[in-house]
């Protein structure tokens, strides 16, 4: 059985010495190199299980390592950490395979739940789908684009409609739903899964928190209702603490 080494790959001496400890202290193996290129020279690069790299890099910058195991042959899923979090590389790096892409600094908390839905042991989690349905068009790009970044998959809806029709809510193991939206809102769509025997879990979203709505929601079997905006940290360990061991989309008998 391979060692599970995680490699991190960062020119920043203190962050990598403080990564790599943290790394150790969650009892995982742990090597740091400064460069790309020390990493590709290195005989633990066979041995290593995950790849904590930063973004900016002297020399071989880590979207271009990423480009360059991949064009080696090389499997190791790769989470991406930067000071410098811009659209354009997390769409690079996430559209080229990356599991996860975190703004520094991050939790001890944060970097344990990736690191365990990076492994390998642990690809059934990164397989799990994580459903939209929002209305707005810039909050299901974006929050789909944060969902993938954690190492799910993601699909979007602007309708509940949308996603009855769809044929993958049988394959959702959690939904994200806004509240208020045209024709079927949120609370409906909530009492239409729970009348049609769904029980996916379902974490509410919404820019109008009223305590009704919210008492509603929660009262209904909803496991979480967060108000927009909410920071990445908070939707990860929501949605964490939301998934279920059952089959996504399972109906009760």
């Amino acid at each position: 059985m391979p060692k599970r080494i995680i490699s991190v790959v960062d020119d920043d001496e203190s962050t990598r010495n403080s990564t790599t400890l943290l790394i150790e202290s969650l009892g995982f193996e742990a090597a740091g190199f400064e460069s790309a290129d020390s990493l590709l020279k290195s005989s633990q690069l066979e041995e290593t299980s995950c790849l904590i790299i930063d973004v900016r890099m002297a020399g071989m910058n880590g979207l271009q390592l990423q480009s360059h195991l991949a064009a080696a042959g090389y499997k190791i899923p790769i989470i991406f950490i930067t000071a410098y979090d811009d659209k354009e590389s997390r769409r690079r790096a996430m559209q080229a395979g990356a599991v996860a892409f975190l703004a520094k600094p991050f939790t001890a908390d944060l970097l344990l739940q990736t690191v365990h839905s990076a492994l390998p042991v642990q690809s059934r989690a990164r397989r799990k789908l994580i459903s939209l349905v929002d209305d707005d068009e810039s909050i299901r790009r974006t929050t789909t684009l944060l969902i993938q970044s954690f190492g799910f998959q993601a699909a979007a809806f602007e309708s509940a409609e949308s996603l009855l029709k769809s044929g993958q809510l049988q394959e959702t193991s959690c939904l994200i739903v806004d509240v208020q939206m045209p024709g079927m809102n949120g609370l409906q769509f909530q009492r239409h899964l729970a009348a049609s025997g769904y029980k996916i879990p379902i974490i509410f979203i919404t820019a109008y928190d009223n305590k009704e709505s919210r008492q509603q929601a929660m009262q209904a079997g909803a496991v979480a209702f967060l108000s927009k905006p909410f920071n990445d940290e908070l939707l990860l360990e929501t949605i964490h603490s939301t998934l279920r061991d059952g089959e996504p989309g399972e109906k009760t008998a």
